[in-house]
């Protein structure tokens, strides 16, 4: 059986990826919510990076693509950068 993060723990990832921005590249400094799908999709195809931001840019596509990119925009204006 698999363990899940507790319920703070999945909403700390979600703050942090609301506010997580692209550090290289030709978006360097943009939200990564704020990329364009298409780059995403590339990503995928090319592989993401490993690590943190590749995780995270995987987890910003399933959200671009399943059109919840409302939701970010909500987390990053009620919830600080912690």
């Amino acid at each position: 059986m698999t363990d899940f993060p507790s319920k703070e723990a999945q909403q700390k990832l979600l703050i942090e990826l609301a506010h997580a921005k692209m550090p290289f590249g030709k978006y360097k400094g943009k939200y990564l919510v704020n990329l364009p799908e298409f780059y995403l999709i590339w990503y995928r195809q090319k592989g993401f990076p490993k690590g943190k931001i590749g995780q995270q840019l995987a987890q910003m596509l399933d959200i671009k693509i399943n059109g919840l990119e409302p939701i970010i925009y909500n987390i990053q204006r009620k919830f600080e950068k912690r």
